[in-house]
């Protein structure tokens, strides 16, 4: 109870007085010649979560440990407070005999939010908790703001987003989620590496934004004179190296796309692109699926995860579906009875949906795939043979060339990756881009751009290869059951305050 009212005083104080009465305690330190932003490093022997979880194998050592002051409770000749480092946290038993009255007097006046490092012997209390009792401490950095109100908690989505630190500090399940995704990368590239595939690096900023639908982020080069474009996807890039002969490459990095905010995207976003030779999108989807079921046991020690209260089941084998299919399944609309873009668009207007321009009978398709089938393919689902017109870089089917050798892989209802077997005819590539040129001069923003020297590249010969973009946010999103993409980015995008 103690340590509540104390809490509660400091935060019903005016911050303005806080802060100068923190600040006047750092002055009394650094004149006494205790400043301890002058302290340049601190032995920590051991983790807080070690001791709690082996116990038996620490009773009775001694340790050192450093971390935050996240709670005080004065029982005048003795105290109790807790620390928390990155793993988790401990109580420490802090007597006047064991520190002496002088060191024992400037301990009662550090604050929550301190940051020390206490030396001392591992028990357990009679209530049974397993505590530290100190000897020896230091402080290693004054807090010189008060941190949010510990019983209610930081909940405020916008304060946790714009200070992440905070709610790293605060929310200790905010803290395992970042912990999580940093092994699922860890996981992801030890995967990649251990099935023969180079880790490489291609340019962020670009003359031509290539690889994806998706309008840019445009920026001035000086000493050049010229706009240059952030990424929107690797790939251009990546299939030149497959020309050079790299045979499998990856890359796993940020790409930005100046587009809408949801919670399923951010303007800049992590995403893992594979390219591999003498293989197809069949071959990808091997690869999606033992890549994505392996991680996940990795992790997370299983392949059933829950996310937003559904069981999702990964694993392999996943299901396989052409976007047919799927039209025909959750829309009721069979493509093979279909002939001409202006029978496909009279179905779309049917079912209610109001359509731009003139759609051809492709695209038509894949609206009534987002609408209809989208939503609905909550477990892992391989959506197969997207039609030409909206995949300029994928090789058509040979018996149907009206679509062509793609997938998207769906889970929840949401896209985790898209996979192509690659074109690699210069000349057709040609034609596809220049059909994406008049799109773009028609007024579609995302269309892509003439792309001379990656047709070049091609000209010098592409050997059959497979290639797949996996959603590195969303995979997270997915292993941590977390709602939206900004609650696994550690610093969001985020209107700046006024």
């Amino acid at each position: 109870m103690s340590e509540i009212m104390e809490n509660a005083a400091e935060q019903q104080q005016d911050i303005n007085e806080i802060l100068k009465i923190r600040r006047e305690k750092l002055f009394e330190l650094q004149k006494s010649g205790n400043d301890p932003f002058r302290i340049v490093k601190y032995d920590v022997t051991d983790r807080t979560a070690d001791i709690v979880s082996r116990f038996e194998e620490y009773d009775g050592k001694r340790v050192s440990v450093a971390g935050r002051l996240m709670s005080k409770r004065d029982m005048g000749k003795s105290a109790f407070c807790d620390i928390q480092d990155r793993d988790g946290k401990i109580q420490l038993y802090v007597r006047i005999n064991d520190l002496g009255e002088e060191k024992y007097a400037s301990f009662k006046k550090l604050d929550i939010g301190d940051l020390l490092g206490v030396t001392g012997t591992v028990f357990k209390t009679r209530m049974g908790e397993i505590s530290i009792k100190i000897d020896d401490y230091v402080l290693l950095a004054k807090s010189l703001r008060p941190l949010p109100e510990k019983f209610h908690g930081l909940k405020d989505t916008d304060t946790r987003y714009r200070q992440r630190y905070l709610d790293l500090i605060m929310n200790p399940e905010v803290k395992k989620t970042f912990i999580i995704r940093s092994r699922i990368i860890s996981a992801i590239r030890k995967y990649m590496d251990s099935h023969d595939f180079l880790e490489v690096d291609t340019p962020i900023l670009n003359t031509i934004p290539g690889g994806a639908a998706a309008r840019p982020f445009i920026t001035h080069h000086n000493t050049l004179d010229i706009d240059m474009y952030l990424r929107i996807a690797p790939e251009l890039y990546l299939k030149r190296l497959i020309v050079g002969g790299l045979e499998r490459v990856y890359e796993l990095g940020r790409m930005f796309r100046n587009e809408g905010m949801d919670v399923k995207h951010n303007p800049e976003f992590t995403m893992m692109e594979i390219y591999q030779a003498y293989t197809d999108y069949h071959g990808m989807m091997a690869l999606a699926e033992d890549l994505i079921s392996t991680v996940a046991q990795e992790v997370l020690g299983t392949m059933k995860v829950s996310y937003q209260g559904q069981e999702i089941d990964l694993t392999p084998p996943w299901r396989r579906i052409t976007m047919q299919e799927a039209v025909l399944e959750y829309a009721g609309v069979d493509f093979d009875k279909i002939a001409t873009d202006e029978e496909a668009r009279a179905v779309a207007r049917a079912k209610g949906l109001e359509l731009e321009g003139n759609p051809t009978r492709g695209e038509v398709l894949n609206l009534l795939f987002e609408e209809f089938a989208e939503p609905n393919l909550i477990q892992p689902t391989f959506v197969l043979d997207y039609p030409v017109e909206i995949s300029p870089l994928t090789k058509r089917k040979p018996d149907k060339p009206e679509l062509t050798e793609r997938f998207e892989l769906f889970i929840t209802g949401r896209e985790f990756g898209n996979a192509y077997s690659e074109l690699n005819d210069p000349l057709d590539q040609r034609e596809r881009f220049l059909a994406q040129v008049r799109k773009r001069e028609a007024g579609d923003e995302e269309a892509n751009m003439m792309d001379e020297d990656f047709l070049i590249a091609l000209e010098h010969g592409m050997p059959p290869t497979g290639g797949l973009g996996i959603g590195i946010d969303r995979l997270v999103m997915l292993l941590t059951d977390s709602y939206s993409i900004r609650d696994v980015l550690l610093f969001p995008t985020m209107k700046p305050k006024d």
